[in-house]
């Protein structure tokens, strides 16, 4: 029986709103998200927040590094609209989270430990999990070993096993054009789940579908739950 596809929401739904707000999240789970991925980065006193680039300008017109800026500082720049990891857990309560972390924040001396934090206290440990690249995933597999990990590849030269061994993910995260069905068939021999990123038009979500995937994360989340719950996903 082929598995349920599960749909992740690219920072939000970011054709509707700003992406990586809580609008938006909000948005991408009303229109059908399996779980929405975001991106944290951490402010200069240690607050995790959801931004993807290193500074405000592209989506806030600000030439500010996230990093340089106290979280009551951001606050004030932004007009509160960069949320918290905090405020984003709290408006997604009981539903699937993604959070991907650049190598600058898992490179920060306690880093991930300040992510990790917060989703401990909002009691999420069970519904959050994460993606980045082998370095950054290295520093939260040491600090948490039972975290639920995404490793993103972005070649088709398979992770070295020793690589495999010591991240110990459940799903490797593949950019969307490396996977085929004979990749999909053999990640899955080994024991993994394979997701794919970040397919945006009904072909790839179709032929990501058809090869088997997990799960697919895009920015069009209303065009790919439309496709899932019609059952179109099924080979």
């Amino acid at each position: 029986m082929a598995r349920p596809l599960i749909a992740v929401a690219h920072r939000g739904d970011p054709y509707r709103h700003r992406e990586n707000t809580v609008p938006s999240l909000r948005s991408a789970l009303e229109r059908g998200a399996d779980a929405v991925e975001v991106d944290v980065r951490l402010t200069r006193d240690g607050v995790p927040v959801l931004l993807h680039d290193r500074t405000l300008e592209r989506l806030w017109g600000l030439d500010r590094p996230v990093a340089s800026l106290t979280a009551a500082e951001l606050r004030d720049l932004t007009g509160e609209r960069v949320p918290t990891l905090a405020r984003a857990l709290e408006a997604t309560a009981g539903r699937r989270v993604l959070l991907d972390l650049p190598g600058d924040v898992a490179g920060r001396p306690g880093g991930p430990d300040r992510v990790l934090e917060t989703v401990r206290l909002a009691r999420a440990e069970e519904r959050v999990y994460w993606s980045g690249a082998a370095a950054t995933l290295l520093a939260v597999r040491a600090a948490s070993p039972s975290a639920e990990l995404a490793l993103t590849w972005t070649t088709s030269a398979p992770p070295r096993p020793a690589l495999l061994a010591a991240v110990r993910p459940r799903w490797l995260n593949y950019r969307f054009g490396l996977l085929t069905g004979d990749l999909v068939a053999r990640l899955h021999a080994d024991g993994y789940l394979v997701s794919a990123w970040t397919a945006d038009t009904r072909r790839s979500m179709r032929r990501l579908a058809a090869a088997g995937v997990d799960a697919v994360t895009t920015n069009r989340i209303d065009v790919l739950t439309a496709l899932r719950d019609a059952g179109r996903h099924t080979p």
